[in-house]
């Protein structure tokens, strides 16, 4: 059972998806919601599963809400599959970043790949059952287009990929016909992603070009430069997939063009403005302000969202000129620390 809400005047397009599903004997609310044709936020209404008059209690409720503030039923013209947010025991491996790409371009024995600006999403196939996981080990919603490009995919599998809007920029194959290849130096893994896409034809679903020796490897940086991308990935070719992060360096490294931090809604300002802070030995300490899109959802207070800046004013703490991107599900209120933010050199030297 569900319903699709959609919202839409001069200064914004956004969709609201609720649904009741089955649950270990019960029902839950799940729901899913933000731009038109993005990747959707999701989140659930029940901490557990209920007897279904209970579910339906709430989900009319909610449907009810949205009809009063303007929303209007719509047809499912882009489905999107919520997730339980049951845990797993797969987590992805995650990057390190690095001040100088130099070393790594010279370094024959990493590649280089552009990095996406958008959500880790690993996609697990098995049987008729695709399920989604974030980068916290969590099941998550995707959109519909991504679960259909899967489906038509052969075999078994566990993809690792970066979900931008209705399309999965995929770089890792983690297993595939019930084979672990996490132990297998990453040139291979690419090889087997490369025959399990070519396999079938689908367009939500895309390889991440992958490109190796110091000319190329130059060339692509500077070329994804001009272009505004977020950055790059070095990875290097030899070696396995090892979930989590390591303290230092590591296999799979991120230098980016521009700064990104995940900070914590503290107050709702007038005029689409929310006030953003960062926790510093054990305190929540201030990173400013910022506007909020006209056509993303204004966060709640607690909420994590994921914010573009250009540094850190010393002093204060304060981004300067700070770009909202929309909130993280998939990360912690304690991984927003100050040690995120990139100040001006200035402080850096004294």
């Amino acid at each position: 059972m569900h319903t699709t809400l959609h919202y839409q005047d001069q200064r914004s397009n956004k969709v609201y998806r609720i649904a009741i599903e089955p649950r270990d004997g019960g029902y839950v609310v799940n729901f899913a919601y933000g731009r038109s044709g993005s990747t959707l936020n999701t989140g659930t209404k029940t901490a557990c599963p209920l007897y279904f008059a209970a579910a339906q209690m709430i989900y009319d409720k909610v449907v009810r809400e949205k009809l009063a503030k303007g929303y209007v039923l719509a047809a499912d013209s882009q489905t999107y599959v919520t997730g339980s947010r049951k845990v797993t025991d797969i987590r992805p491996q995650l990057l390190n970043a690095v001040e100088d790409p130099e070393p790594l371009l010279a370094d024959e024995r990493f590649c280089i790949q552009r990095k996406h600006d958008g959500k880790r999403l690993l996609l697990h196939k098995q049987g008729f059952e695709i399920t989604g996981i974030n980068r916290r080990g969590l099941e998550c919603g995707f959109p519909e287009s991504i679960r259909g490009a899967a489906a038509a995919l052969p075999h078994n599998f566990l993809l690792d990929g970066e979900a931008v809007g209705d399309t999965l920029h995929v770089f890792d194959l983690l297993e595939v016909r019930f084979t672990d290849l996490r132990p297998v130096p990453y040139k291979a893994r690419l090889v087997e992603l490369l025959n399990l896409l070519a396999s079938t034809q689908q367009n939500a679903i895309q390889w991440v070009a992958t490109h190796n020796g110091q000319a190329a490897k130059r060339c692509v940086l500077e070329k994804l430069r001009e272009e505004n991308a977020e950055g790059v990935v070095f990875k290097r070719i030899g070696a396995p997939y090892s979930p989590g992060r390591p303290n230092s360096g590591g296999d799979q490294l991120k230098y980016k063009f521009v700064e990104t931090a995940s900070v914590i809604v503290n107050a709702i300002n007038a005029k689409r403005s929310v006030a953003i802070a960062v926790w510093e030995n054990g305190t929540l300490v201030s990173a400013g302000n910022v506007t909020v899109p006209v056509n993303q959802l204004i966060p709640q207070i607690g909420d994590v969202v994921e914010v573009r800046f250009l540094y850190a004013m010393p002093g204060s703490g304060s981004l300067f000129q700070p770009v909202y991107l929309g909130v993280r599900d998939d990360i912690t209120s304690a991984e927003c620390t100050r040690d995120q933010l990139k100040f001006r050199r200035e402080e850096v030297a004294a």
